[in-house]
């Protein structure tokens, strides 16, 4: 034990270092087990459009969407979330939505504003098109 208190003394930097650390683990962790929005891998994103007819919203810029998307994905920009003009996504409040972005950190706000907004079963794509584009799954290219 007096090993441990001479390293504390030694090395406060350290040991709040490690000790933050720790704590954002924890916090981190039990935020994700009791967070409302559920992460799902591609995989699990095909099973829940296939199975339980989940739809999936981009919420990529214009020109992203247009040069690839999920197929059958609709676009709803960050911009329309957040200022709650997406009348379209009102009819699907009880339906499961996955939400896409480039890397899965934009959608993960969206899907935070769309869970305020009252939709009941929200999902994000981890790794949002990148993880899907690396498991070679189908992009839809837009025309318009």
């Amino acid at each position: 034990m007096q090993e441990y208190i001479h390293f504390f003394q030694a090395h406060p930097i350290l040991c709040m270092a490690w000790i933050g650390l720790f704590v954002a683990v924890v916090v981190m962790t039990f935020k994700s087990a009791t967070s409302k929005i559920k992460q799902v891998n591609p995989q699990e994103l095909t099973t829940l459009v296939n199975r339980e007819n989940a739809k999936v919203i981009d919420v990529r810029s214009k020109d992203d969407f247009r040069k690839g998307h999920i197929v059958d994905a609709l676009h709803a920009p960050m911009s329309d979330i957040k200022n709650n003009q997406i009348p379209t996504l009102e009819k699907l409040k009880s339906t499961p939505i996955i939400i896409v972005c480039n890397a899965g950190i934009t959608s993960s706000q969206a899907a935070q504003l769309l869970v305020a907004q009252g939709f009941e079963n929200v999902h994000n794509l981890k790794g949002g098109m990148g993880d899907w584009k690396s498991a070679n799954l189908p992009v839809s290219k837009s025309k318009r």
